[in-house]
């Protein structure tokens, strides 16, 4: 509990509100499918009594997935996650229950567009999927799964999420008898998917240069100098060659590749450069 932050469950709340708003008045409405537990929560909701709602089994399905994954993921991350769901579970209710908003039939505010439904519900609801992410808590208890059991079968967690939607999708095809929603709920998964992406990674990731050169003190004073930018330097060795080299790492941004590049080579025409994407930058001092 010492390690939980007041600016967290304040983030966390807002990312369970947006996450419901984009379930309750765009996808549920219509009969779209989210991904993960949530999408799994909204087909057998359809399929049960009326008294079996979104809300009971979010809470249901997710929170068991949440404690199971407590040793691994740690306390911390297991409240705000379950802090996260309660949200969501809570505020579909009051939007479905509660508030004068009909959302029984068709979305209160794309009407029966399918598709403008499955852009605008994927988006908003990976708003906050991605809010809770960024702020140490996940919205849904699929992440847990595939960190739990991917390795046992040897595959991914990337790919083990992307099984389980696919799996899901296909259910809901054969239980509704129809393949039109099915279909459009994988254009949800994809928005959702990019949303929390931006959310979590930020729009223009930096990039980290790898210089690997026999000239690296020339080198290093005129990437200093050009983009006062901090550099580390690693030795290294050239295995085929035997020769003492110099790996320089650099972070810079997109706009600034093409010309480390130029100026790397005019100074040594026979350095290597590899250039990879960087999430997050944390400061020494941060």
């Amino acid at each position: 509990m010492k390690e939980c932050r007041i600016i967290n469950f304040i983030f966390l709340t807002l990312a369970g509100i947006v996450n419901a708003f984009g379930v309750v008045m765009f996808l549920a409405p219509v009969k779209l499918y989210d991904s993960g537990i949530s999408g799994t929560s909204m087909l057998i909701s359809q399929l049960t009594p009326e008294w079996c709602s979104l809300s009971l089994l979010l809470l249901i399905l997710n929170v068991p997935i949440f404690l199971l994954g407590l040793k691994r993921e740690g306390v911390a991350f297991t409240i705000y996650a379950i802090y996260a769901v309660a949200v969501y579970a809570v505020v579909a209710f009051v939007i479905t229950d509660i508030l004068p908003v009909d959302v029984s039939f068709v979305s209160p505010l794309a009407g029966s567009d399918l598709f403008l439904c499955a852009i605008f519900g994927g988006i908003i609801s990976g708003c906050g999927s991605g809010l809770a992410v960024r702020f140490g808590g996940a919205m849904d208890g699929v992440d847990i799964l595939g960190v739990m059991f991917s390795k046992k079968i040897g595959i991914s967690l990337g790919s083990f999420i992307m099984v389980y939607n696919v799996l899901l999708y296909i259910i809901c095809g054969i239980a509704i008898g129809s393949w039109i929603l099915p279909l459009y709920s994988i254009v949800t998964y994809a928005a959702a998917s990019k949303t929390i992406d931006f959310l979590v990674e930020g729009c223009d990731r930096s990039k980290a240069a790898f210089i690997i050169t026999t000239q690296a003190d020339q080198i290093c004073g005129e990437l200093s100098k050009t983009f006062e930018n901090g550099i580390t330097l690693i030795d290294a060795k050239g295995y085929y060659s035997g020769s003492e080299k110099t790996m320089i790492y650099f972070v810079v941004n997109r706009f600034q590749i093409r010309k480390i590049k130029t100026l790397v080579h005019v100074i040594d025409p026979a350095a290597y450069i590899t250039i990879n994407e960087v999430a997050d930058i944390f400061p020494a001092n941060g």
